[in-house]
């Protein structure tokens, strides 16, 4: 398994630490206090933002075991950029909701800069999977 460098992992802790102080800022206060019940899109938003913020607090101190945080993230950003964006901007119908949520996930790259590629490879593709049957007893 390859080493990771210090640098690395200061620089993934700094990603979460990014997303995890944003979402303080932007999703927090809105659980704590929202005066109307919510929707079930926006409730359903709203929660899976606050769960990711609380697990981003724990890749600071884990970095390399909350990748597949990172990975989620990086993941439905990228497809929401190519399936709702992209088409939005060649059909020339951005409107100002898709334009702001394009800016929100345009945040995205850091996590390719900080991302440790090299044992991302060597940890999650070359490395054997779990087993997929139980252990026969010894005779």
């Amino acid at each position: 398994m390859p080493q990771v460098s210090l640098f690395r992992l200061y620089s993934l802790r700094a990603v979460y630490l990014i997303i995890a102080l944003g979402l303080a800022l932007v999703v927090w206060p809105s659980i704590i206090r929202h005066a109307e019940p919510w929707g079930l899109s926006q409730g359903v938003v709203k929660c899976m933002l606050a769960a990711f913020s609380l697990l981003c607090v724990v890749g600071i101190r884990y970095p390399l075991q909350m990748l597949p945080v990172l990975f989620w993230e990086l993941t439905w950003k990228t497809i929401w950029m190519l399936v709702v964006f992209l088409p939005a901007w060649r059909n020339g119908t951005l409107d100002e909701a898709i334009i702001g949520t394009a800016i929100e996930c345009a945040v995205v790259i850091i996590i390719p800069l900080a991302m440790p590629w090299r044992y991302v490879f060597a940890h999650y593709i070359r490395k054997d999977s779990d087993r997929w049957r139980a252990v026969p007893a010894a005779a």
